[in-house]
């Protein structure tokens, strides 16, 4: 009852805060002020207050109790611009520098895209299920044999109607990790010197995987609240200047958006039309925060042109990684191209999350991070409006753990990097994710850690050095 009591008051304050009835920097009752007004608990107040603060809605004050939240607004205008072959050599130098700089001892780390910690992470019943699985005779005194852990290709078959994916266990391969999904696919279905379609902003390591494959990067327009562009990629296929396209139409790193559902199935009906492979990189898809989920662009192929890269790093299980690939028409090809390149991925671990999804424990775990993860973007993007300039946009994400933060025109952060960095924070530049300055005034934040003092400080120090910033 006393549940039912608290999520009615914060429901009843969130909306009146949403529609505008309590504006920003209004001062809330006081805590006994509003118990006695209602003729509620102390308790109850308190947890109501509590839920409206993790959500971002309001913030205390010293000496003021709590306050309606600044607002941010988020990124409006389509990210439109003419395709551009990419380059990669000024976007590796930065990596380099990101990556050196998360090294260093006492550094606090708002770059890196992986969840730390034991909340985000069901360690102990995943040790219990990897036990389980060693104890099994032969388990370790043979070779794995490719796609030897029938069980989790059995689950991953289970459960991909819950995103629309109707697949079978001989369209899977098993990988390490969705980077060598996602390299398997592209040695597939390109050969040196093709052009691939790419999203503009995209996950930084497509551009150094592209290079080493010897293909060419060409950017496509996306938008940060839809996803690509579709009549961009409509005019791309018509001129016949691509031979492949990577997309994340679900959950997109950096942006955070998901495609509508008429676009994917706009994309998928081309892709088909023209018998041109996309690559779709769905690591993300789980962790969306609506129910039910967005269908896959998978689940719109008709004819086998779309597979589907993805893993269990994300939410399972980082170090084991396991990654899998529905190789749609190209199955064959890639499961000898992963025989040829590695062989086979452990049984060991491929059995043991098997195991642990036959089990039940998975879908349990994945609403928790939901609500975990919506919860925590949403006390960063309050955090950004508090501390960063006037004029801050950010993405309101539809999953994951990932903001894609647009500063006012002016300043660079590959500047607000290096003060940052001296300052004990790392974060990612704008500059990593696409060609040249385009997104020079952008970077990327990581919500995935527990949000300490530690994170909040960090947080405020980039907010006031962008400050000070613009103000130079």
């Amino acid at each position: 009852m006393a549940a039912n009591l608290y999520q009615s008051l914060a429901d009843e304050m969130a909306d009146a805060i949403h529609s505008g009835r309590l504006p920003v920097g209004t001062r809330l009752p006081s805590l006994r002020g509003l118990a006695a007004q209602r003729q509620l608990s102390l308790n109850t107040v308190i947890a109501a207050y509590r839920q409206l603060e993790d959500a971002g809605l309001v913030v205390p004050r010293p000496k003021a109790g709590f306050v309606v939240s600044p607002r941010l607004a988020e990124p409006t205008r389509s990210l439109r611009q003419a395709p551009s072959l990419a380059t990669t050599q000024a976007q590796q130098l930065m990596m380099a520098r990101v990556l050196a700089a998360q090294q260093q001892p006492g550094i606090v780390d708002l770059a890196f895209a992986g969840p730390r910690g034991r909340r985000f992470y069901p360690g102990d019943k995943l040790a219990r299920s990897t036990a389980q699985v060693l104890r099994r005779a032969g388990m370790v005194e043979t070779y794995a044999r490719p796609n030897a852990a029938t069980r989790l290709l059995e689950q991953i078959v289970r459960r991909g109607p819950r995103l629309g994916l109707h697949t079978s266990t001989e369209r899977l391969v098993l990988t390490h990790g969705a980077m060598e999904a996602l390299q398997l696919a592209l040695r597939a279905v390109t050969r040196p010197g093709d052009a691939v379609g790419i999203e503009a902003p995209s996950y930084f390591n497509l551009y150094p995987l592209l290079s080493n494959l010897g293909l060419k990067a060409i950017e496509l327009p996306t938008d940060p609240r839809r996803g690509l562009d579709v009549d961009a990629v409509a005019a791309q296929l018509e001129r016949g200047a691509l031979r492949a396209i990577v997309a994340m139409p679900t959950v997109h790193n950096p942006l955070g958006c998901t495609m509508p559902v008429a676009e994917k199935q706009r994309l998928a009906a081309l892709v088909n039309h023209y018998r041109i492979p996309l690559i779709e990189d769905a690591v993300y898809a789980e962790l969306q925060f609506q129910e039910p989920l967005a269908p896959l662009l998978k689940s719109f192929d008709e004819d086998g042109w779309v597979m589907v890269c993805s893993s269990f790093s994300k939410t399972l299980a980082p170090d084991y990684r396991i990654g899998w690939l529905d190789a749609g028409r190209f199955a064959a090809d890639i499961q000898l191209l992963k025989f040829q390149s590695t062989g086979a991925e452990p049984r060991l671990l491929g059995e043991a999350v098997g195991a642990f999804l036959e089990a039940g424990s998975y879908e349990h775990h994945l609403r928790t991070l939901r609500r975990l993860y919506n919860d925590q973007v949403q006390r960063v993007r309050a955090l950004i409006a508090q501390y960063f300039p006037a004029g801050t946009l950010a993405t309101q994400p539809t999953g994951g753990f990932l903001l894609w933060v647009e500063l006012p025109a002016g300043i660079d952060t590959g500047a607000l990097f290096e003060q940052a960095l001296a300052r004990g924070v790392v974060f990612m530049p704008g500059q990593v994710y696409s060609r040249g300055a385009r997104y020079r005034h952008c970077l990327r934040l990581s919500c995935c850690q527990e949000l300490d003092a530690a994170y909040v400080d960090a947080i405020a120090t980039l907010g006031q050095l962008a400050c000070a910033l613009r103000g130079a």
